[in-house]
Parts: C-alpha cells; structure tokens; sequence
C-alpha cells in the first residue's frame, strides 16, 4: 500500500473531472467529497474509473448543474426515489448522492434515510476502508477524512466495520458477503471481532435476495484464490445457508478401518487448481464468458457424492454415478440461488456430468475409440473438460497422480489431431434421421433413433470411415434385421 500527503492527493486527483465538480460544488456553496472504493484504491494502487462522490446537501442538484458546464460531453441520469444521480463523460462514471444516515427495520435490508453530515455517512459505511473521503472543495481539494483509521487497516491488512460489527451486519445482511469478498480479493485478514459478528449474524443472510447473494458469490469466485472466501463463507456458517450441498461433502465415513477422501477440501483443491490453470493460460481470464462457470463447475463437480456414497465390502467407499446424479443437481442449484438458467447453467451441468470420463480414459488403456466419443460428447467444450480433469487428479500418491497426467496428455494429442482433421465431419455420419425416415417410409420413432446411434456408434468406434457408400451398407443390413426394408416395401 502507498502513503500519499493531501498535496499528493490533490495532485492525483488534478484531473478535469475533479476540478469541475470542485467548481460546481463552490459555486453551490456545498460540502463535496470522493468516497469509497475510489478513494481505498488510489491507496491500493488499482485503477478504477467509477466514482462516488457524497454532498452535504443535494447531490442530485450538483450533478445537473455539473451536466450544464459539461454541455453535450456528459450524460445525466436523475433516480429521484433513491435522491442519487450519475453522470457519464469520456468513460467515467460519477455518482453524486447527498450526505445521509440511515436506520433499518429487522426484517429488511432497506434503510429509512435522512438527510445528514459527511460524520453520519462516514458513519454509515460498511468497512473502516471503504469510508475514507477526499475533499473535493478549493479550499480543502486533496485533504483526506479518515475518522476509522481505514489507512492503517490497509497498511495492515484488515478488514472491520467502523461501528459496532452486529449492527452493521444486522442492518444490511449483505454487508457479510461484502466483508468476505473483499478479504478475499484484497488477500486482507477480517478482524476477529468483526469474523465474530458473522458467525452471530449469519441467519440474517436469508432476508437477501438470492440476486444480491449471487452477485457476490461470483465475485468471489472471479478472485485469485477463491477457497479462501469458502473457507471464511465456511467458518462463519455463511455457506449452511448458501450451498448446504457443499458442506455436505465435509463428511467422512469409516468402515472397518477404512476411510474416503474428505470431498469438501478436495472440491477446494480442484478449485484452485482450475485458477491457476486459466491464469496461466491468458494474460485476461475474462476473455472467455465460461471462465466464472468453469470455476462453478469445479465447485460442483463431485456435489452428488454424498447421494451416492455407499460401502462395498471389497472396494471399499464407492461413488458410483455421482457425476450423473450431481449433473441433475446443478439446476435445482442455480434456479436456488438465481444463477442463470441458460446456456451457461447447461455447461456447468455439462462439465459437472463428462468430468469423470477423461479420468476413466487415462486410467486405462487410450484407446483411439474413447477419444472420439469423448470429443463427441463434449464438443467445443473438450478444452475447458480437460482442464477441469487434469485439476481434479489430486491424488498424493505422486507414481499414480504421474501416470494420469502422462495419460491425460496421450488423450490431449489424439484430441489435437481429430480437431486438426475436422472433428464435426468426421463424427457426424453423413446420413441423418431425415433420409432415414425417407428411406424406410418412417415417422420419429424408437427405430430412427436405433439406426442413428447404430451409425453412430459405427463412426465412433472407427468401424467404418464416414462415407456415404459404407454407411449405407451397414445402414441396409441394420434396417433388415429389424424388419424394416420389408416394411417399407409392403406399404
């Protein structure tokens, strides 16, 4: 973190920007400052172009007259019910919002607001840095308010509520998911008073909306290190209430002796373990829309364990088709916690169902067949699967966990070489349901569907090459076995 004098800040915030709200402000004869997460990440080093800016007063009146000096530069938004306005000039957005306190009632996370001084806004702030100001008027421009000691708490890595911790977190219940992921964005320690007040106030979380809640979950997942949000999520009984499923998978048995892996710290593992593979991939991990859901399937892949767990004398704990049974799960998931329920909810469970494919693959013998039905199957997500299975051998037998990345990476060059040739024509045979049906005078039905995957299948395994005169062959002798050239000949 860097120390800056309020003649540093000033000169940092000798941008056109800041002097015409400064002028605006003046000439209103009103208190004006810059808050928040602008103010915390000048300190912090992190760019930033949103801007907060507080008035003691009406903020909405010196965004419209700034809109006035500013002319056809800036677009002004007015929200009159919130007494909030914002205005957008050259990719900067500045939201005014006048000075305020605020009191709640128990059973919402919408306060009653007054109007108040720049102490009670400060006041009413969720952490110690997050209520900094600077000073944006001529006669103060650069001076900076810190009555929590919010910089020593940056220096120092913490994160705390300026007032009394059970308030903050009763008041507005969202505020705990805020704490944890800004401790686990900032790599900050919470305070233990602070960490207290969660676990004491964890049941209030249930008056939010699942919305809010999902928004700052993937916030947490979008951080560098996103086991360390599940472990305070965890701790503080946050999770009980968000993913139940999850805490779940921290469960292990024991049967004559012997026990599984605990399931939730190896979810956590695989978590990171697909991080720190797509941040070695891209410069940008938000290049490609299914990073975030990459991250959510690694969370879900083994959820359905705990379904499915049962005790086999001679192998020992089995999971069988826990991959199929948590596939079936991710929807009732994301439909809880207003996740999307489009595409992206279908690759997750996508991900969630294939994952444990490319794991029986290189436990065996790679054989040419299983790839191409691997690649079949997954599609254009085959690289994101991978990725997922080669972070979830976590084995710490390191002569195994060698042998499955040196299988792994067999069936990553036989994936490379079916997309080098065109996999999608390769894998699609080249008569479709429509000339079946044609040909043997069907409608959809149960035998359209045996003669396709009969070719399928075919082309797959490699029997024949995906041409149209063997296809046809097997195609005819098929359809006779099961009565159908006759049929189609009778009628």
């Amino acid at each position: 973190m860097k120390q800056y004098s309020d003649d540093e800040l000033a000169a940092i915030l000798d941008k056109d920007i800041f002097h015409q709200i400064s002028a605006t402000a003046d000439e209103l004869g009103l208190e004006c400052y810059v808050v928040g997460g602008y103010v915390r990440d000048i300190f912090l080093e992190r760019p930033s172009n949103d801007i907060d800016v507080v008035v003691v007063g009406s903020g909405i009146s010196v965004a419209e007259a700034l809109k006035k000096k500013l002319g056809k530069r800036a677009h002004l938004s007015v929200f009159k019910n919130f007494g909030t306005a914002q205005i957008k000039t050259k990719g900067i957005e500045v939201e005014f919002v006048g000075a305020r306190k605020e009191s709640y009632s128990h059973d919402s996370r919408k306060p009653i607001v007054e109007n108040g001084t720049l102490e009670d806004d400060q006041n009413r702030r969720d952490f110690t840095i997050n209520a900094l100001a600077i000073c944006l008027n001529s006669s103060r421009f650069g001076e900076l308010v810190d009555p929590f000691n919010g910089l020593y708490d940056m220096e120092d890595g913490i994160i705390r509520t300026p007032l009394d911790p059970d308030i903050t977190f009763s008041d507005d219940p969202l505020r705990m998911l805020r704490c944890i992921r800004f401790a686990t964005q900032l790599n900050f320690y919470i305070e233990d008073d602070t960490f207290n007040a969660l676990q004491r106030n964890a049941a209030r979380l249930k008056i939010i909306s699942g919305e809010r809640i999902a928004d700052e979950m993937n916030k947490i997942m979008m951080s560098r290190h996103p086991s360390t949000g599940f472990d305070y999520l965890y701790r503080s009984g946050l999770l009980f209430i968000i993913l139940p499923e999850l805490v779940a998978l921290d469960n292990v048995a024991k049967q004559n002796g012997r026990t599984h892996k605990n399931n939730y710290y190896h979810t956590m593992e695989v978590l990171e373990n697909v991080v720190k593979s797509q941040v070695e991939k891209s410069k940008d991990i938000r290049e490609n829309e299914y990073t975030l859901w990459l991250r959510w399937a690694a969370l879900l892949h083994d959820i359905g364990k705990m379904k499915v767990r049962r005790w086999d004398g001679a192998a020992g704990w089995t999971f069988h088709n826990h991959n199929y049974v948590g596939a079936k799960m991710v929807p009732e998931i994301f439909r809880r916690m207003k996740l999307p329920l489009d595409n992206k909810m279908k690759y997750v469970q996508k991900m969630v169902e294939l994952h444990m494919r490319p794991i029986v693959i290189a436990d065996d013998v790679v054989t040419d067949s299983a790839v191409r039905r691997l690649l079949n199957d997954a599609g254009d997500d085959i690289d994101d699967l991978m990725t997922l299975c080669e972070a979830d051998i976590t084995s710490k037998n390191q002569v195994r966990k060698s042998q499955f990345l040196e299988n792994f990476r067999i069936v990553r060059e036989k994936l490379n070489d079916l997309k080098e040739k065109d996999y999608k024509r390769l894998l699609q045979p080249v008569i479709d349901g429509n000339e079946i049906m044609s040909m043997f005078k069907l409608h959809p039905s149960k035998e359209v569907g045996i003669l396709k995957k009969y070719l399928k299948d075919a082309v797959l395994d490699n029997k024949v090459p995906n041409e149209r005169a063997p296809l046809m062959q097997l195609l005819m002798q098929k359809a006779e076995s099961m009565g159908l050239v006759k049929a189609a000949k009778d009628s």
